[in-house]
C-alpha cells in the first residue's frame, strides 16, 4: 500500500530536521574543542621568539619575567641568559602534570630549531609517552611537576653540530625535585648543552 502525499512530507520533514540537528552537534562539539585548545599568548620576548602561554603556572610565569629582564640589558650577561633558560626548560619540560596531552611537549622555545623535530618525536615516545588527555579539565591521573631546580655547574666549550662550531657553547649541569615524593625515583638530574642561534641561546642536546 502506497503512502499518501502527506504522509511521505512528514517524513522527509522529520529526515530533514534530524540531519539538522545531528549537524549542529558535530558542527558545536568540533567548535568547542578548538576553544577548549586555544591558549592565548600572554607574553613575549620578540627579539628571542619566547612566548608565555596563559596556561603556564605562575612559577614559569615568574622565571619568564626574569628571562626578560636578563635579555632587555643592553649587554645581555650570557651566563645569567644560559642559568634561566636551563632552569625554565627543566621546570616546563619535566614538570606533567599542566600539561594538556603527551603532544603538549615543554621546554620547545629552548631547543635548536634545527632538532626541534627529533625532539618532539623522542619526548613523545619517552617521557610524555602515558600522559592521558586533559582537554577537558577531567583527568585523574597523577603526574609530576617540578618543585626546585638548581644550576650545579656553567661551563664553556667548543660544540659542533653539522658546519656549524661554536667556540663558545655552554655546558649546564642541572639537578632538580618534584613537589611529591612519589615522583623521587624520576629523573632529577640531566646535562645541557647550548649554542648560539644569532642573538639566541638553544638546547641542542639533553643528556
Amino acid at each position: 500500500m502506497k503512502l499518501k502525499k502527506n504522509v511521505k512530507r512528514v517524513i522527509i520533514l522529520i529526515f530533514i530536521i534530524i540531519t539538522i540537528v545531528v549537524g549542529a552537534i558535530i558542527y558545536f562539539k568540533y567548535n568547542d574543542k578548538e576553544k577548549v585548545n586555544e591558549v592565548k599568548i600572554v607574553n613575549e620576548i620578540k627579539d628571542y621568539d619566547y612566548k608565555l602561554k596563559e596556561n603556564k603556572p605562575k612559577k614559569y610565569k615568574e622565571m619568564f619575567e626574569e628571562l626578560k629582564e636578563i635579555l632587555s640589558s643592553k649587554n645581555v650577561d650570557e651566563e645569567a641568559y644560559v642559568k634561566k633558560i636551563s632552569e625554565m626548560f627543566i621546570y616546563d619540560f619535566y614538570s606533567l602534570n599542566d600539561k594538556v596531552a603527551k603532544t603538549d611537549v615543554g621546554g620547545v622555545d629552548f631547543v635548536y630549531k634545527e632538532i626541534i623535530d627529533n625532539f618532539l618525536l623522542n619526548a613523545e615516545d619517552t617521557y610524555y609517552k602515558y600522559v592521558e588527555s586533559n582537554i577537558y579539565n577531567n583527568r585523574k591521573q597523577s603526574l609530576p611537576t617540578v618543585s626546585e631546580v638548581t644550576i650545579e655547574s656553567v661551563e664553556k666549550e667548543t660544540y659542533a653540530y653539522k658546519e656549524q662550531n661554536d667556540e663558545v657553547a655552554y655546558k649546564v649541569k642541572v639537578s632538580w625535585s618534584y613537589t611529591d615524593d612519589n615522583f623521587s625515583d624520576y629523573q632529577k638530574e640531566a646535562t645541557l648543552i647550548f649554542i648560539h642561534d644569532k642573538n639566541k641561546l638553544s638546547l641542542v642536546e639533553l643528556q
